[in-house]
């Protein structure tokens, strides 16, 4: 599906399966590099209340924003909340005031799909990696 583009959705996405886990989120135009993409937004809560929330789940659309903040955009309809971990990825996700942002870092095509390194997550390394690009570390 084609999501509606709310103002801080900077380039057409769409939501569909994912090869590497549930679905994920594919460029519907071509996506320069360097641009920022879009963002997520949610519910702002504390990092103890997003550890509890994400506690023994294996999926999650929780970012911790700061030491005492975080975002759960679980009930968003942002798009870029379905982004997918991989270990070659195409984008970067930064905090910038108080956001969530994606850029990518290097030209994304049409039907790509668009993934970014979570970096340490609440999985500590038990959760297998599926992204299956060339030096996948294997572990999330």
């Amino acid at each position: 599906m084609l999501a509606s583009r709310p103002s801080y959705q900077k380039f057409d996405v769409r939501v569909q399966r994912s090869r590497i886990d549930g679905y994920g989120v594919f460029a519907a135009e071509a996506i320069p590099a360097h641009r920022k993409i879009g963002e997520i937004r949610g519910e702002t809560i504390s990092v103890a209340e997003a550890r509890r929330r994400a506690e023994g789940r294996e999926r999650i659309m929780i970012v911790e924003i700061s030491a005492r903040r975080a975002i759960d955009a679980s009930a968003s309809q942002d798009p870029m909340r379905f982004t997918n971990h991989s270990c070659q990825p195409n984008a970067r996700l930064t905090i910038r005031d108080g956001r969530v942002e994606f850029y990518a870092l290097r030209a994304i095509d049409t039907g790509e799909e668009i993934t970014v390194n979570y970096g340490p997550t609440h999985h500590e390394g038990t959760l297998a990696c599926r992204c299956g690009a060339p030096g996948c570390t294997g572990w999330l």
